[in-house]
């Protein structure tokens, strides 16, 4: 059986500019999940489980913040309306790391909801901090093709060296034979922040899956790992450290600008 959910193998870059500078840049592979076909990868796939254990699985309790008996979907599309999008016969499609050997963290999941043409409606960016915090930032676009880019202020705290009043400038491709995810973080003096994940589209499959696990083996472990180090790291840089503030809502709808059409 042929998916439209697929395996995205590229890399993490995180730049940092101010106020001082600061780069990275990980190996990692991403799913990207087809919310329709969970059922079939479910019973189609030997090493990818959903809401139970696997080498590769997926929780939904890992995302969103669903009322009792809502599945990812109504919940997504229930946001996307808030948009004022028709949501009949739309598709979601979301990008995140599955659970290997029961873990996973997930700094970013992107959710790509489309129309029944295909239209690239609106995009949900769901952000998860280290202190088990999570929100969703929810971004109409103007459904052109090619790249999609948006903005939107800053409202859920992630990093203890990075300040509150900054805002965040999206530049995205919808996930077809590549994957691009670029976020510059601005502040009142300018540019502080430039994080992206590009990656290549691998077929999903038994196979592929266990490629993916024996070229990045534990790799959700090692995230999480490596968010500390780097912290670690800027904290020896002597970079200032900002106090954690809980968001005030856990899903934001608005927005900063004009969304502007790709270029």
């Amino acid at each position: 059986m042929i998916f439209r959910s697929a395996i995205y193998e590229g890399h993490v870059v995180h730049r940092r500019f101010a106020p001082k500078t600061h780069t990275l840049n990980y190996r990692v592979f991403s799913l990207l999940i087809d919310l329709d076909e969970l059922d079939a990868l479910n019973a189609k796939l030997r090493f990818f489980g959903v809401d139970r254990f696997a080498l590769f699985s997926f929780f939904n309790r890992d995302h969103g913040n669903l009322k009792p008996s809502e599945s990812l979907k109504e919940w997504a599309l229930a946001h996307v309306a808030e948009t004022g999008f028709d949501t009949t016969g739309m598709r979601v499609e979301m990008l995140c790391y599955p659970r290997i050997f029961g873990y996973t963290f997930n700094p970013l999941t992107v959710y790509y909801c489309y129309a029944p043409d295909g239209a690239l409606k609106t995009v949900l960016y769901e952000v998860c901090n280290t202190f088990h915090e999570r929100h969703t930032y929810i971004i109409p676009t103007s459904g052109q093709d090619g790249p999609v880019k948006h903005s939107c202020a800053k409202t859920f705290y992630v990093s203890p060296f990075m300040p509150m009043d900054c805002e965040y400038h999206f530049d995205i491709l919808k996930p077809e034979d590549r994957a691009a995810i670029r976020i510059t973080e601005t502040g009142p003096d300018g540019k502080m922040l430039f994080a992206s994940f590009a990656g290549e589209r691998r077929p999903m499959s038994d196979r592929t899956l266990l490629r993916a696990f024996l070229k990045y083996p534990l790799m959700t472990m090692k995230v999480t790992a490596a968010i500390h180090i780097e912290a670690v790291r800027l904290w020896i840089k002597g970079l200032k450290i900002y106090r954690h503030s809980p968001a005030e809502k856990v899903v934001d709808s608005s927005l900063v600008g004009a969304v502007k059409p790709g270029e």
